[in-house]
């Protein structure tokens, strides 16, 4: 059974369609812990409601970016995390994480990459004037938002957007896009070549 640690930051809204899918049978997987580096952060209670364990690591508590991940590993370590899931988890992880757990660790993007990587990828999305924008789950390397493409979701830009809905329809998205990922995943069917990911 593929054991999954999730990282988390916020309202945790992927997290919780993967704990559905999952207890809906229909990934075969679990969510080993789940972690965070804000202590108020939503996913945490979440978490909690479906028996996970979970923990607030203060990054701000360690010399060093390196301790705060060897910390992390070390939790993943005890929990024989096989996956690692970024779920809305605002970090950009050093290349002591990415070498611990490379091409094991999955990451969603609110936008179509390449294009419109880092911060509000929606807004940036609006003021390009793009018809079309989307979600992408991608294996995490030391680039911000860089790493191979697993699966991407086109959602439309419409005229009266807004950067709230469209943020909001492209969540809808990633929540069906996310799970279906980790299912492959859990499956052996993701293989990566290159830059490139195969779906078997």
């Amino acid at each position: 059974m593929l054991k999954i640690g999730v990282l988390v930051s916020g309202n945790g809204s992927n997290l919780q369609a993967i704990i559905d899918k999952i207890e809906a049978g229909e990934i075969q997987a679990e969510i080993s812990i789940v972690i965070s580096d804000r202590e108020e952060a939503f996913a945490l209670k979440r978490a909690a409601r479906h028996g996970i364990e979970n923990r607030y690591i203060e990054p701000g508590s360690f010399n060093s970016k390196r301790e705060y991940e060897e910390k992390l590993v070390q939790l993943f370590r005890e929990k024989e995390v096989d996956l690692v899931v970024m779920a809305g988890f605002m970090r950009i992880l050093g290349p002591y994480f990415i070498g611990e757990y490379r091409q094991r660790i999955m990451n969603i993007h609110p936008s179509l990459l390449p294009a419109f990587p880092g911060l509000r990828p929606q807004l940036q999305a609006l003021e390009h004037g793009v018809k079309v924008s989307g979600c992408t789950v991608h294996f995490a390397d030391e680039g911000m938002d860089t790493g191979p493409i697993i699966l991407q979701g086109v959602v439309p830009v419409l005229d009266d957007d807004t950067e709230e809905s469209l943020s909001g329809r492209i969540l809808e998205k990633e929540h069906e896009l996310y799970p279906e990922a980790i299912r492959l995943y859990s499956e052996g069917r993701l293989k990566i070549e290159g830059r490139k990911v195969r779906i078997l």
